[in-house]
């Protein structure tokens, strides 16, 4: 036992960084909005929300989307490059002695006190790699979406040219938009929503993935915070988390 373990003397440990803590209230406000748009898309015809209204809503989602992209992709390079518990190597599963780490820490839970950590701990790091998967598969075939159905950046200008009517000029194209598929190449326009199958289905699967995840995400926050009482939550906002004991990383 450490000496500050046995004086009982609490002290603080600089953990999050400005930009981690960042990302992440960002993140949670983008997927709140894009979780509430898209169960009213999920549910327009139920609700009575017209093809006007529905292409409305799909580029409320899509500007969400785009914030929560840039956010994303601005989190991934910090992995490479921010504080040592901002890094992929302390963030993700994996590496030298993270599955000796994992039992350990579920031997200590089983125990009643497990190991501190002043970043994730072996689980969380669990949690950590399944939100991100969900959130790259979101990003990912939400921008494609984004063209399929909108027309919109970074694919719509490809998308357009796939179904607009043969010899089609570039004020034509301007002028094509969403939910117009009379106007289109029938046969292009069955091609494209071919193509866009797949990326609907892992998107709504990433949907509830993601209306999963984050009940138990929230939930192992609180489950971890009252028993470890080490300011996990808090430290979200202050960047520091307080033990009474030497973390181990």
């Amino acid at each position: 036992m450490s000496d500050q373990a046995k004086s009982g003397v609490v002290r603080a440990y600089p953990v999050w960084d400005a930009t981690t803590r960042w990302f992440h209230w960002i993140n949670v406000l983008c997927i709140v909005g894009l979780l509430a748009v898209g169960v009213v898309i999920l549910n327009a015809g139920a609700l009575g929300v017209s093809g006007e209204g529905k292409v409305a809503l799909k580029a409320v989602h899509v500007w969400v989307g785009y914030v929560f992209a840039i956010n994303l992709l601005w989190r991934i390079a910090w992995g490479f490059v921010g504080n040592r518990h901002a890094r992929w190597s302390a963030v993700l599963p994996g590496g030298r002695g993270y599955g000796r780490a994992l039992l350990d820490y579920l031997r200590g839970v089983r125990a009643g006190d497990p190991p501190a950590y002043r970043g994730h701990n072996p689980v969380g790091r669990l949690m950590v790699a399944a939100m991100l998967l969900l959130l790259i598969n979101q990003c990912v075939t939400g921008l494609v979406l984004a063209g399929t159905d909108l027309y919109f950046p970074p694919f719509g200008h490809l998308f357009l040219e796939w179904v607009a009517p043969a010899g089609a000029s570039g004020e034509q194209l301007a002028g094509l938009k969403p939910a117009q598929s009379a106007l289109l190449d029938a046969d292009a326009y069955a091609a494209m929503r071919n193509f866009r199958k797949p990326f609907i289905e892992l998107h709504e699967l990433g949907f509830w993935g993601l209306l999963i995840a984050i009940p138990l995400h929230i939930a192992a926050v609180v489950i971890t915070e009252l028993r470890e009482r080490n300011g996990l939550i808090s430290a979200m906002f202050s960047g520091q988390k307080v033990f009474s004991r030497e973390p181990r990383d």
